[in-house]
């Protein structure tokens, strides 16, 4: 019995790593037993990341490990080490590009700690960091696939991928999925990020010319198989190439630490309502997309309290993922005089206040106005603009 882990095998433009591991599963000798198949998201801001920055693994069992190793090294020589060096056109995208270079490793007398995988979700991995494994193939995918087989599944949601027909995989033109069936499927208990509830949008399908045709997630594996298996016998959803249920880390929160506090120092408002929060000990980012988490972020003003969490990018500066006011500040302005309706201003340090138009004085200073929060509650950003890792507030 043995881990196989895989990664980097696609690129911005085309492959898929979930489809060449389905692909392989398919190709394994008939006395080799498929067990747990899972998909693990990793560290978002790393610098050779592939498109979706998934790693995959699989459990396999064998009377004859030695056979089996065999048949993956030809298996990689024939399907996969061709892959490497593959990149798209970049013209399209704003993300620097690395060529793909697919890893492939097998662990069956000791597991990899369960550290590393928590390592690669949370920040850069370099390859020299990488636990030996008893047999790798490849470069830069062996880092992602090791995090895969490492992970300790502490949280674990379900994924049922479909792929397309080798006919459509590479078309730019969108899936077709039955919308009915799937808003059927999106009220059912156990399902998760299938729709958008502003616009009704499907949240299933990628856009581009890769492989997958859908990927359904779910709290349970028989609701994610069987709601897959329910949009795939439609006449309205396009022909696939086949379906299988992943074990994923998504929506488990691995990839932050405990929620953090700090007091806001000043707040910029950026083009599209992106905010940047300058705190005493951190910087926050709250970006356009992020809904309730920047219409927040915009009320904020300098002594607030806040809690939040995100992940910190090579700037260090936080991404927020959620965001809550512990305490939020007084408001204090200036009087107004009470002749001209002018707001008052210093006449100098411990000088009473004046009237810039009548010069009338006033010892007050200061007038305190409490200010309430729009909410006393966690705050996240919407479906659509979440982190395949971000587990909904409402789980917890």
């Amino acid at each position: 019995m043995g881990w196989l882990g895989l990664d980097d095998t696609d690129h911005l433009g085309g492959g898929c790593t979930t489809k060449t591991l389905d692909e392989l599963i398919k190709g394994l000798p008939s006395e080799v037993n498929v067990g747990e198949v899972r998909l693990v998201r990793l560290w978002p801001f790393a610098r050779q990341r592939t498109r979706g920055n998934a790693a995959v693994a699989v459990e396999l069992n064998c009377e004859n490990e030695e056979d089996l190793v065999e048949h993956l090294d030809l298996w990689w020589n024939e399907k996969i080490s061709p892959l490497a060096g593959e990149i798209s056109s970049s013209e399209n995208y704003d993300r620097l590009q690395y060529p793909a270079d697919p890893g492939m490793v097998w662990f069956s007398s000791k597991i990899p700690d369960s550290s590393f995988y928590y390592n690669a979700v949370r920040e850069e991995v370099n390859l020299e960091d990488v636990p030996v494994a008893e047999r790798n193939w490849g470069g830069q995918g062996i880092i992602g696939a090791t995090a895969a087989v490492a992970w300790d599944k502490s949280e674990v949601t379900f994924e049922a991928i479909a792929w397309r027909t080798e006919k459509n995989t590479g078309l730019e033109k969108l899936r077709l999925i039955d919308l009915e069936r799937l808003a059927e499927i999106d009220e059912l208990e156990y399902t998760f990020m299938s729709r958008d509830p502003r616009t009704g949008n499907t949240m299933i399908a990628p856009r581009g010319p890769c492989p997958v045709l859908f990927g359904l997630r779910a709290r349970k594996s028989e609701v994610a198989y069987d709601s897959a298996c329910y949009l795939l016998e439609s006449s309205s959803t396009e022909r696939n190439s086949g379906m299988r249920v992943f074990t994923t880390n998504q929506a488990s929160d691995d990839h932050l630490g405990d929620d953090l506090c700090d007091i806001v120092k000043e707040t910029e408002i950026l083009s599209r309502g992106a905010v940047v929060i300058s705190c005493e000990e951190n910087k926050l980012l709250a970006f356009s997309e992020s809904g309730d988490i920047k219409l927040l972020a915009q009320w904020l003003i300098k002594s607030d309290k806040i809690s939040f969490n995100g992940l910190k990018n090579e700037d260090g500066v936080y991404h927020l993922e959620r965001l809550k006011i512990d305490n939020s500040s007084v408001l204090k302005e200036r009087p107004h005089c009470i002749m001209c309706n002018v707001r008052m201003k210093s006449m100098g340090q411990n000088q009473p206040v004046r009237c810039p138009k009548c010069r009338t004085r006033s010892e007050q200073k200061w007038i305190e106005t409490p200010r309430i929060p729009p909410t006393s509650e966690w705050v996240q950003a919407p479906l659509d603009s979440r982190r395949h890792l971000t587990r909904p507030l409402e789980w917890n």
